[in-house]
């Protein structure tokens, strides 16, 4: 009460000083200033009580402040202010008032009722300070500490945050609900960044979290994590497929082409995988979930993702589980392939058609052939899910022909199903029961395929070109390469590895051997394939040095059958016509 008492004392004081400094005073201060009667009538307003509610002096006098009131505060908020004034003559708090624009606005008010001599109240001050500036401010600071100011999406503080409120939610919820957390780290970013320099790298990062906001809901949360990683929250779903679709979804829309300053760049992206509540129940706990299966996930292949699971935690675990679903997925031929066309520079025909073999498994999420493929050789699994993946390859084949087109089908050997002594016995089996010719297809060998140049090495390729088959040599540069069996062997084209391809447009050393390993396969009537062409300019530098076909994301990621046959018809429309 002793402080009331001092500023009642003070404004019951100020009546000592001339009129004319308080009406000085009363006109120039920035505070707004409103004078009612005992009756609550206003008497007088200042220029600041103008200016910010927008009503001139002759509005509102006569009326009460109930014109400002913005109905943001119910009566009972009124009817507490006013007798607080009645019991201690003075009450101070925020209070949102309404501009005569119809905007409502926050305020600082101090509400004294004036006195006279005999203690009966006979005028109420209201004085009060516009705060929409103050709390744009401190709406944009807290912004700013929550938001990663690069991306405008939620930063990782306000990731826990989020989280920790959706999971306390959750966790009163009398029905189960799941939740999916998904830990995503963008592949090949720092080569990027360090060849193309950092605006561009930032430039994807924005895009990245524009492409992935566009598949969120309102509860979903996103976050950059911390330099090319993004964490998402997929909430409420409604079973493990679900939770798979959606990170299928994120890889799908990553692999689009970004276009920055003209020039195409391709990004994908690892994701690693936990559910709430199977995988933890905390945020922390999901988060190390979800960034260990990344971490595995880009281990085994990039773009692709993979679940957390407790197998995770032990290799030899791992290994008992890959084997049992493996040898699962091969006798029920669960694969799909993939196809990627392949470009003639001459004339932009499709020539071929390289298939790539995929594997999504329930317990193991997304199963990158790089992981798969080596256990597969390791154990011998590799020749009976050849055989399966050969079969697709003709299935594939015959839907080419019902569309209308012919197209080669390169299929990629293993080097342990290539020497199996009924190779070329199983391949002709499957072919027969297929109906299927061997000019369909085109066969794919690594140089360590074919380094040993054996007499039985050179009687097998022999006997696949009698049979119809092409044949190239995939991968080339890679191995210990020797020109003597390029010369041996009955090859009908060879491919360059990724590896030099990327760096053409940078490295001269790359691009000499490039240009010598071209010149040298004309001159021994071999076409040359170009893979992982990303870049126009690789295109224009490639078709500087007569390379003869271009593969890569430049012009298709690989396609399943469906899109790959609409993307057919869309490039035979585009380049060529309707035949």
């Amino acid at each position: 009460m002793g402080g009331v008492i001092t500023n009642l004392e003070k404004i019951n004081s100020i009546s000592k000083y001339p009129t004319s400094l308080l009406k000085k005073i009363f006109e120039n201060v920035s505070e707004g200033i409103m004078i009612t009667d005992k009756h609550k009538k206003i008497e007088m307003v200042n220029p600041a009580f103008e200016f910010v509610t927008g009503y001139k002096r002759d509005e509102v006098i006569g009326k009460t402040p109930a014109v400002l009131q913005s109905g943001v505060h119910e009566l009972s908020f009124y009817l507490t202010m006013w007798e607080k004034i009645r019991q201690e003559g003075i009450w101070q708090g925020e209070i949102w008032n309404r501009r005569k624009t119809g905007d409502v606005y926050p305020e600082w008010l101090t509400i004294v009722s004036i006195t006279n001599d005999s203690g009966e109240i006979t005028n109420y001050c209201g004085i009060f300070s516009d705060l929409s500036e103050r709390k744009i401010v401190e709406n944009e600071l807290e912004k700013r500490l929550l938001t990663d100011s690069l991306t405008d999406v939620s930063n990782r503080f306000a990731y826990i945050e989020r989280m920790d409120s959706l999971l306390e939610s959750s966790s009163t919820i009398s029905h189960s609900v799941q939740h999916a957390v998904y830990f995503l780290d963008l592949d090949r970013f720092k080569q990027i960044n360090d060849t193309l320099g950092h605006a561009v790298g930032d430039t994807i990062l924005i895009e990245a979290a524009r492409r992935i906001q566009t598949l969120l809901k309102n509860k979903d949360i996103i976050a950059r994590y911390g330099g090319d990683e993004f964490i998402v929250t997929l909430t409420n779903v409604k079973n493990v497929r679900e939770a798979a679709t959606f990170a299928e979804q994120i890889i799908g829309i990553m692999e689009q082409p970004m276009n920055i300053n003209g020039q195409e760049i391709f990004v994908s992206t690892s994701i690693g995988v936990s559910m709430y509540p199977a995988d933890g129940e905390t945020s922390e706990q999901l988060i190390t979930c979800a960034d260990k299966a990344m971490t595995y996930s880009k281990k085994n292949g990039l773009n692709g993702y993979s679940f957390y699971f407790d197998e995770l935690q032990t290799d030899t675990q791992r290994v008992l589980l890959l084997d049992s679903e493996l040898r699962r997925a091969i006798e029920n031929r669960e694969f799909e392939l993939h196809f990627q066309p392949k470009i003639m520079l001459e004339n932009e025909h499709i020539q071929g058609l390289e298939a790539l073999v995929r594997w999504n498994n329930e317990r193991l999420g997304f199963v990158s052939p790089a992981e798969f493929i080596p256990y597969a050789e390791e154990t011998g699994l590799i020749i009976p899910l050849s055989e399966v993946i050969i079969e697709k390859a003709c299935e594939a084949a015959i839907k080419l022909q019902q569309f209308g087109r012919k197209i080669p089908i390169s299929i990629n050997i293993s080097s342990i199903h290539f020497k199996q002594q009924n190779f070329l016995e199983s391949i002709q089996t499957i072919l027969e029961r297929y109906n299927t010719s061997a000019n369909n297809f085109e066969i794919e060998v690594t140089e360590r395929t074919v380094m040993n140049s054996a007499t039985e090495t050179v009687s097998k390729l022999v006997r696949l070109k009698q049979l119809g088959f092409k044949i190239s040599i995939d991968d080339f540069g890679t191995g210990y390469s020797s020109l003597s069996y390029l010369v041996r062997f009955p090859l009908d084209c060879l491919k360059i590895d990724r590896s030099f391809i990327q760096h053409i447009c940078s490295l001269d050393e790359k691009q000499a051997v490039v240009d010598a390993i071209i010149q040298m396969s004309h001159r021994l009537k071999m076409k040359v394939v170009a893979e992982g062409v990303e870049q126009a300019q690789q295109v224009d530098i490639l078709r500087k040095m007569n390379c003869d076909i271009i593969q890569g994301y430049y012009y298709s990621k690989p396609l399943p059958l469906p899109e790959l046959l609409e993307y057919i018809e869309y490039w035979e429309i585009e380049h060529q016509g309707r035949k």
